[in-house]
């Protein structure tokens, strides 16, 4: 791998960093991009390539993970998780989680039953699939 390549990986790398970690903030292509010190344009069409989605299908997918555990590990409202993790209308995460999981949030709580079996077992079993 070229010098280049790797430098090119490191950079979406540190923005995917940023993507996980703070999945509940407003995150958006400009400022992604200054993360990983390349323009706009560039940012998009590289992460596509890297990770095979675009920036914000990644991070839509990371908040429905984490309100797939909140849902499956709390009471709390649907509406609360929505928030939690960075939705900003309950509407707009009811939908995007029924294209990622294919069901509703309240659907798939009712069917998701907590079992005692290590995080990195579920977390891989229960990923939505883009």
């Amino acid at each position: 791998m070229s010098r280049a390549a790797e430098e090119t990986n490191r950079r979406m790398l540190r923005a995917r960093d940023v993507l996980d970690r703070d999945y509940a903030r407003p995150l958006d292509v400009p400022t992604l991009a200054r993360v990983a010190h390349v323009s706009q344009a560039h940012f998009t069409r590289t992460f596509r390539a890297t990770f095979g989605e675009t920036p914000h299908r990644y991070l839509q997918r990371r908040r429905v993970e984490r309100a797939m555990f909140l849902l499956r590990e709390t009471n709390r409202s649907v509406t609360d998780i929505s928030f939690e993790v960075g939705f900003t209308s309950p509407g707009t995460f009811s939908r995007t989680f029924r294209d990622i999981v294919g069901r509703s949030p309240r659907t798939y709580r009712k069917e998701a039953v907590a079992v005692s079996v290590p995080t990195c077992f579920t977390m891989a079993w229960t990923r939505p699939h883009a």
